[in-house]
This record gives structure tokens, C-alpha cells and sequence, in this order.
């Protein structure tokens, strides 16, 4: 591989690592960036400059072809997310740091929900029913308002922070979003109340005079941050007690409110934005979950 393009590799995994992203990621997206410019090599391109959208969507033609070593069949489309996904960053490191970068122009099929998938309204109220007034019912409801009401992805509420709570604008800032975007949220009546009354109680409680780290979300035993298999167990505790024979997870809390905001009437815009959606792409799979639900 052209030097200029081994250092780009090592550059963008030095970037991973300053910006705290996970050890996956670290791992994982500096070698499919290097696969990709492998190829880009092979098919002439000397110079990052000469790398563009078409040398993606030939990329990933070939990633379409190539064969499942753990299966029969070609590459799962998770898989190929995954290589959309570290070819973004990558493209974002480049263009970050002033150097030539390419656009990802790669349009994957959107994955299918089920609505057993989704949450009910009065699902989402079992859940609420069964957390307690304590110290662990006060950050599961926070979690609740985190996940569902304000619709976070995982890594997103693990990387909160309490500074990133602003309640006089009724907004929650989302700084460690996917692909490393920024947004706001919006925040108010039991959303606000529950994460507020988690701040201003359950949260001082569960430090346990440790020192303040600063992330929103607090262990229950030992008060360091809490991790995302953490608040993942908690979830799926919550989901047994309550009786919900579904699908446990953080991410079926932000998938519920998507569909709830879609039986609403909000708009698909609107919805995309509140998610932190890119394109609509992504969205337009909750489209389905609502119109099987009204057959």
C-alpha cells in the first residue's frame, strides 16, 4: 500500500483513540479503512485525491459478491453496515483533518422490525409501574426517560454527561452521537421530572461520597460510571418484572418511542432528527411496524 495511504490508516486510528471512541471501533474500523484502500491501490489510485464515491460503490460491489466464511450465502448486511460505517468515519477523519476525502454514497437495505419488536403504550407504563421509589427505581426511571422519552442509542445515555442535562432550555445535549455528531433533544413534563429528581437525589446517593466523575449515569454498587451491560441487565430485570415476553434492550426503548412518534403524527423529518438520523433511510423502517399494526 502507497505510504500516503499507511498513513492514513495509522492517523485514523490514532483519531479513534483521542476521541474516545469504543475499543471495537479501534480495532475493527482502521482495518476495513485499510481493506478499502487496498482495493483503491489495486484499481490505480495512487493518491487520497484520486479516491472518490465511485471507488466506494465499487468497493462495495465486491463486498456484495464476496462469500460468508461462517455461513452459506454472501455477506450479511450487517456486516456491510458495519463496513459503510468505518469507511464514514474514516472519510470524517480525513475531511477533519484537511486532507482529500470521499463521500460514502452507499445505500443499504433498511433492516425489517417486527412489531413484537415495539413496545405498547401500556407496555411502557408496566415498565414505569414496576420501578420503585428507592435509589435503583429513581435511576431506572431516569433510564426510562433517557432511552425512551429522549430516545438515545446505548453508547449515546453510557457517554451522557450531567453538564450535558440543560434544563432551563429543556434540552439534553447529545454529545458522543453516532459518527461522532452533536445534537439536541428535547425535554420536558415526566421525562424532565424523572431525570431532574435522579439528579438532584438518586445520583448524589449512589456516589457514595466517590468522587464526581461527571457521567449521568451511576453504579449502584461502587458509583463509578455505569456501563452500557449494566444498564443493558437492569433493562432486561425491569422487562421480567414487568412480564413483557419481548425482545429486551435498550435499543427496543428507542425503537418503541420512534413508533409511538410515528402513530402520533410527527413527521419523518422531525422524527430522523430527534433520533439523529442521517438520511431517512434509516427511519423509514418504523414506516412498516405502523402500518402492519393498523392491518
Amino acid at each position: 500500500m502507497e505510504y500516503k495511504f499507511d498513513e492514513a490508516v495509522k492517523g485514523f486510528r490514532s483519531w479513534l483513540v483521542v476521541l474516545n471512541y469504543s475499543q471495537a471501533n479501534v480495532y475493527y474500523s482502521p482495518r476495513r479503512a485499510e481493506e478499502f484502500l487496498i482495493y483503491a491501490h489495486q484499481n490505480g489510485k495512487r493518491k487520497l485525491e484520486e479516491v472518490n464515491a465511485e471507488t466506494v460503490r465499487q468497493f462495495f460491489k465486491r463486498l456484495e459478491q464476496r462469500r460468508n466464511q461462517r455461513r452459506e450465502g454472501a455477506l450479511s448486511l450487517n456486516t456491510l453496515r458495519v463496513y459503510r460505517t468505518a469507511l464514514t468515519l474514516l472519510s470524517t477523519y480525513l475531511r477533519q483533518t484537511g486532507q482529500p476525502f470521499f463521500e460514502v454514497p452507499v445505500q443499504l437495505k433498511s433492516p425489517e422490525l417486527s412489531r413484537k419488536s415495539i413496545l405498547t403504550a401500556r407496555e411502557i407504563k408496566r415498565l414505569y409501574d414496576v420501578t420503585g421509589d428507592d435509589l435503583l427505581g429513581q435511576r431506572d426511571r431516569a433510564m426510562l426517560a433517557v432511552y425512551y422519552g429522549c430516545g438515545l442509542r446505548k453508547a449515546e445515555g453510557v457517554h451522557l454527561q450531567v453538564r450535558d442535562i440543560l434544563s432551563e432550555q429543556n434540552m439534553l445535549y447529545v454529545r458522543k452521537g453516532k459518527g461522532y455528531k452533536e445534537r439536541y433533544v428535547p425535554m420536558a413534563g415526566k421525562v424532565k421530572a424523572d431525570i431532574e429528581q435522579y439528579l438532584r437525589s438518586g445520583r448524589i446517593a449512589l456516589l457514595n461520597q466517590s468522587k464526581d466523575h461527571g457521567y449521568f449515569f451511576v453504579s449502584f454498587y461502587e458509583g463509578k460510571r455505569a456501563t452500557g451491560a449494566a444498564l443493558y441487565e437492569r433493562i432486561c430485570t425491569l422487562f421480567r418484572i414487568a412480564q413483557i415476553h419481548k425482545p429486551a434492550g435498550l435499543h427496543t426503548l428507542r425503537h418503541s418511542i420512534a413508533t409511538h412518534l410515528l402513530q402520533s403524527g410527527m413527521k419523518l423529518e422531525q422524527i430522523a432528527k430527534f433520533l439523529g438520523h442521517t438520511t431517512l433511510e434509516s427511519t423509514q423502517i418504523y414506516t412498516h411496524i405502523v402500518h402492519e399494526q393498523e392491518v
